[in-house]
């Protein structure tokens, strides 16, 4: 079980019968609004109200890794990218749209559609 707190602290439990272990993950310093797991389940996905997104690796228990920020607006949406889901996107309302490699954050480039995108 994985959940966030208000103060941006990436909190997992393992919970086995009645026994439980709490493993505090990572901090990003600003609120956790959605969490998403890859398909596969060895990235988890972290988008904060601000439209930053950050990767998480739960079986490296590393630092959760700054892939995206929405800069401008709030964030609206974020998903990963097929072939093999090597990277993600994620759009603001302001209608900034990013893209970025999972594996070590570095943006791949940043659209701005110059329009308020809404759902």
């Amino acid at each position: 079980l994985c959940f966030s707190t208000q103060e941006g602290v990436l909190i997992f439990y393992h919970i086995k019968g009645l026994q439980y272990e709490m493993k505090i993950c990572a901090d990003v310093l600003e609120p956790i609004s959605s969490l998403m797991f890859f398909p596969d389940y060895t990235v988890l996905l972290l988008i904060t109200d601000q439209g930053t997104a950050y990767s998480y690796k739960p079986a490296h228990s590393g630092e959760a890794i700054k892939l995206l920020d929405a800069c401008k607006g709030c964030f609206l949406a974020a998903d990963f990218l097929a072939p093999e889901n090597k990277y993600c996107v994620s759009v603001a309302i302001s209608g900034a749209v990013l893209a970025g490699f999972l594996e070590d954050g570095s943006c791949l480039g940043k659209l701005n559609l110059d329009i308020e995108v809404c759902v």
